[in-house]
């Protein structure tokens, strides 16, 4: 029998982050994950962006959370020898002129915000109400993801395989899964963690995400650019991730025609030049329905924990969501109320 600390469930942004952080506090871990090519974190784009929504709220916690995240994405990338970490001008054009008045009143004064000096991209993007700059980043998840996936595997700490939920032994002391003793399990899987019987009681809201490839002959840019769409620019030439929609009723996973027309619908109300769809791509979502991440263990089964709730802000919230709760438990820092999981217990 083999004998762990902890037991994870999932690699996406949240098991990779929390086993991280783990294992570089000298703890034993094991992570069980079946590589799913449609989850969340595979399909994101991995934007991190300090505003918020339509309103362009700050986005929470954003000037503790982002220095951290930059931090230990570089020296992730340093360890994996890849490139993770990009910081990127956000060129978002405004829809209309009410759009425009209300980000100013909202950023004005914004150190993550300003004005350009000159309009861009005039012969590829229809913005007849101007743009503006947000200082954000993207975080590469698909070189990422597959690298740390390499690392756990030299750690001998990766088990590539489906949970099988039914095979999970709860004891005095913890749990048992297989050949494997732990004292604690930790589920970091998503929207898979919704129909798990531990945690019924949770409010979680999944939704369903689709995005589309593009190419734009011509447009080469670093930048993310947005309007009621967002492009992300990929490692081949003229090539944006672009997406993306929020469904809340659908009935399994895949790609819909619909959602394409409806993303295909915003692209040509965004861009005036030609593009090519050249792939598309679906993923639902976890999140709560406070917008805020689920953190803790059970009341009733103490070994079990959730890390989980990360929605759309994953990659900004992931590092330092994670280090707190490798604090919460190897140095008994109590936990952030509001991201607790027994506030629905």
């Amino acid at each position: 029998m083999r004998k762990v600390d902890y037991l994870i469930i999932g690699q996406g942004i949240a098991g990779t982050m929390l086993s991280w952080f783990l294992l570089q506090a000298g703890k034993r871990v094991v992570v069980i994950d079946d590589a799913k090519p449609n989850s969340a974190s595979r399909v994101a784009a991995g934007i991190i962006n300090p505003v918020s929504g339509r309103r362009f709220e700050p986005a929470w916690m954003y000037d503790t959370i982002y220095p951290f995240a930059k931090t230990t994405y570089l020296q992730l990338s340093a360890l994996l020898q890849v490139p993770v970490f990009t910081e990127r001008q956000l060129w978002t054009v405004f829809p209309s002129s009410q759009m425009r008045d209300a980000f100013l009143h909202k950023t004005t004064g914004n150190e993550y915000t300003e004005l350009p000096s000159a309009m861009k991209y005039e012969a590829f993007l229809d913005q007849p109400y101007g743009a503006a700059i947000v200082k954000g980043a993207t975080v590469n998840l698909r070189m990422l993801l597959p690298a740390y996936r390499r690392y756990l595997q030299e750690q001998e700490a990766l088990q590539e395989k489906q949970l099988d939920i039914a095979a999970l032994d709860i004891t005095a002391t913890g749990v048992v899964y297989g050949d494997i003793a732990a004292e604690k399990i930790i589920f970091c899987n998503g929207v898979g963690t919704a129909t798990l019987p531990f945690f019924r009681q949770v409010k979680f809201l999944p939704n369903k995400g689709e995005v589309l490839m593009v190419t734009v002959p011509g447009l080469d840019t670093a930048d993310i650019i947005k309007k009621g769409i967002t492009l992300v620019p990929q490692q081949e030439k003229e090539t944006f991730w672009a997406g993306s929609s929020f469904v809340w009723d659908y009935a399994d996973e895949l790609p819909t025609a619909r959602q394409r027309e409806v993303l295909e619908k915003h692209l040509s109300q965004l861009l005036t030049a030609p593009y090519t769809v050249t792939g598309q791509m679906a993923a639902v979502r976890p999140s709560g329905n406070d917008r805020r991440p689920i953190v803790g263990f059970h009341p009733e089964y103490p070994a079990i924990g959730l890390f989980n709730g990360l929605g759309t802000k994953g990659c900004s919230l992931a590092p330092y969501m994670a280090a707190h709760f490798k604090d919460v438990l190897v140095s008994n820092v109590p936990l952030m109320p509001e991201i607790a999981l027994k506030r629905y217990f």
